[in-house]
C-alpha cells in the first residue's frame, strides 16, 4: 500500500480558479447591475421613517458563526410570570428595496445568498447587506420586532410583529454563547440569556417531538481556511445552535398562524414521507443493528441515537431522503389544508427570519405587520406572491448545486496526487444493485461514492482511491 501522505491545504489560487469555473458554469451573478447598486447606495444612506417605534431599549443580540456581516435576527428573552417572552428582531430589508425598482429585479434574479468557501455571494449588495441593513452591533436598524410569548410548556401563547427602530448590544458567535452554558465567563454575553436560551430551545424541542416533528443533527462537510489554504472537516452542530435555531422556527411558525388566519401569504411545506421510504429506514434500522420497535415512531427514536456512533451516522444519513420535495404553497392558490404543511416539523410553517438572505421573506414578514396592524397586505405583496415559489425553486436550486460543487471541487484538490493510497471510511448509504455506495472519511473530510459488489452498511472497511478528475470535481474509490 502507497505510504500515506500529510494532508495539506490546497492553495487559495486552485480554489478560487475552480469556483470561479463553478459560477460561471451555473451563471450565479458575482455583481449587480450599476443601477441596483446605485440605488443600494442611496437607500443605505436614507432617513427612514421618524413614526417606526422606538424599541432600542430592548438589549437585543445577535448570535452568528465568526465574522458574520449578514446579521438577519437579533433575540432577547425574558421570563414572564411561569412562562417566557421573545423579542426577536428581524432585519427590515423592505425599508431599504423599493418595489419594482433596479434593486429589487436584481434581487429576484438571485433569490439567495450563495455561501462558498472563500466568500459569499450575497442577495443584496454590501452597502446593505453587511451595512445599513445588517442587524451590526451599536447601530440604529429599521425591523420587524417579534413579540412572542410562550407558557410554562413552551407552547405559544401569542405571536405580533410590527416594525420598530432596534440597536443590538452585541455580536456573539455560537461558540462564545456554548461557552458560557458550558460554565465559562464572558463578560459580552447577557448573564441570562445562555440559560433562558437554553431553556426555551429545550421545551420548543419538547414541543417538536410532541407535535411529530424532528430534526436531524448530522455532522456538516465544509470547506475551513487551513495553513493559508483550504482544507476538509466535519462539524457538528453546537447544543447552542439548536436552541437558537428553535426560536427561529417557533416564529416562522407563528408567521405562518398569521398568515392562514389572514388568508393571505406564503408557507413552506414538505410533504410527508412515503410509507415506502419508511419501510426502507426500518429495514435498514434492522441491518444496522438498531433496535427500533414497532410502537416507536421515527421522530421518537432519532433524538436517541448519537452521530458519533457509526452505525447511527449511517443510519441518519439514510433517514435524509424522508424529507423531499420541499416548495412554497401561496394561500388562496394551494389552500390552507395538512397538504400545506412542513411535515420535518410537523406543523404550518414559514420563512420569515432571514430577509438578508432569502428573497421570499420579504414578503412574508410585510404580509404578517399588516395583517396585525389590521391593515391590508400590501398591493407589491399581493403582485409578487405568485411568481415565489418559482423563483425561489429556481435559485435555491442553483444556490444548492454551487456550494455541493465547491466540496465536490476541493475535494478532488485535497486528493489529487494521492491515487492509490487506502483510507479508513464507514459506509453511510448502499445501493447494491448499482455496485456502489457512500462511505466517510475521516481524514481528510471527505464523503464519496465507493464502488463494489456489496458494502456492508454501518460498518468500518478500507477503501482505495481510484481516480481523481479535478476538472470534473470528482473523485471514485473502491472497497479493497
Amino acid at each position: 500500500m502507497p505510504s500515506r501522505q500529510v494532508h495539506l491545504p490546497v492553495p487559495p489560487a486552485r480554489v478560487a480558479q475552480a469556483l470561479e469555473r463553478l459560477r460561471t458554469e451555473l451563471d450565479i451573478p458575482v455583481e449587480h447591475p450599476p443601477a441596483a447598486l446605485a440605488e443600494a447606495e442611496r437607500a443605505a444612506g436614507s432617513q427612514h421613517s421618524p413614526d417606526v417605534p422606538d424599541a432600542r431599549d430592548l438589549p437585543l443580540v445577535t448570535i452568528d458563526p465568526p465574522g458574520a456581516r449578514d446579521l438577519d435576527q437579533a433575540v432577547h428573552i425574558e421570563e414572564d410570570g411561569d412562562g417566557f417572552v421573545l423579542h426577536y428582531a428581524i432585519a427590515d430589508v423592505a425599508a431599504f428595496v423599493a418595489p419594482g425598482s433596479a434593486l429589487d429585479e436584481s434581487v429576484r434574479d438571485r433569490g439567495v445568498t450563495v455561501y462558498g468557501p472563500t466568500g459569499s455571494t450575497p442577495l443584496h449588495p454590501e452597502v446593505l447587506s453587511a451595512g445599513a441593513a445588517s442587524l451590526l452591533p451599536g447601530q440604529d436598524r429599521p425591523s420587524y420586532l417579534w413579540r412572542i410569548a410562550l407558557d410554562s410548556a413552551g407552547a405559544v401563547r401569542d405571536a405580533v410583529v410590527r416594525r420598530a427602530l432596534v440597536r443590538s448590544r452585541a455580536q456573539l458567535t455560537y461558540e462564545q454563547v456554548q461557552r458560557v452554558v458550558d460554565g465559562a465567563r464572558d463578560p459580552d454575553v447577557p448573564e441570562l440569556l445562555p440559560r433562558l436560551l437554553r431553556r426555551v430551545g429545550e421545551l420548543r424541542l419538547a414541543q417538536e417531538q410532541e407535535r411529530g416533528g424532528v430534526s436531524l443533527e448530522i455532522p456538516e462537510q465544509e470547506v475551513v481556511p487551513l495553513n493559508g489554504g483550504y482544507a476538509l472537516s466535519f462539524r457538528a452542530t453546537l447544543p447552542v445552535e439548536e436552541w437558537n435555531a428553535q426560536v427561529s422556527l417557533v416564529t416562522g411558525i407563528s408567521a405562518a398562524a398569521i398568515m392562514r388566519d389572514a388568508g393571505i401569504g406564503i408557507l413552506r411545506t414538505l410533504p410527508p414521507a412515503d410509507p415506502r421510504d419508511l419501510a426502507r429506514l426500518r429495514r435498514t434500522a434492522r441491518a444496522l443493528g438498531i433496535d427500533w420497535p414497532a410502537e416507536q415512531s421515527y421522530q421518537e427514536l432519532v433524538p436517541t441515537l448519537d452521530s458519533a456512533v457509526p452505525g447511527h451516522a449511517a443510519f441518519l444519513a439514510n433517514a435524509t431522503t424522508l424529507f423531499r420535495g420541499a416548495d412554497y404553497a401561496v394561500l388562496g392558490e394551494a389552500g390552507d389544508g395538512e397538504d400545506s404543511q412542513h411535515s420535518a416539523i410537523a406543523a404550518h410553517y414559514a420563512h420569515v427570519t432571514a430577509p438578508l438572505r432569502r428573497l421570499v421573506d420579504r414578503y412574508g414578514l410585510e404580509a404578517c405587520r399588516a395583517t396585525c396592524a389590521g391593515e391590508p397586505v400590501p398591493q407589491w405583496v399581493q403582485d409578487a406572491l405568485p411568481a415565489l415559489p418559482r423563483t425561489m425553486a429556481r435559485t435555491t436550486q442553483r444556490a444548492g448545486r454551487y456550494e455541493r460543487g465547491a466540496v465536490n471541487a476541493v475535494e478532488a484538490l485535497v486528493l489529487e496526487g494521492r491515487v492509490g493510497e487506502e483510507f479508513p471510511a464507514v459506509v453511510v448509504d448502499v445501493d447494491d444493485d448499482a455496485g456502489r455506495g457512500t462511505a466517510v472519511i475521516a481524514e481528510p473530510a471527505v464523503e464519496a461514492t465507493v464502488h463494489a459488489a456489496r458494502l456492508p452498511l454501518g460498518e468500518e472497511i478500507r477503501v482505495r482511491l481510484e481516480e481523481v478528475d479535478v476538472a470534473g470535481r470528482s473523485v471514485r474509490f473502491s472497497a479493497v
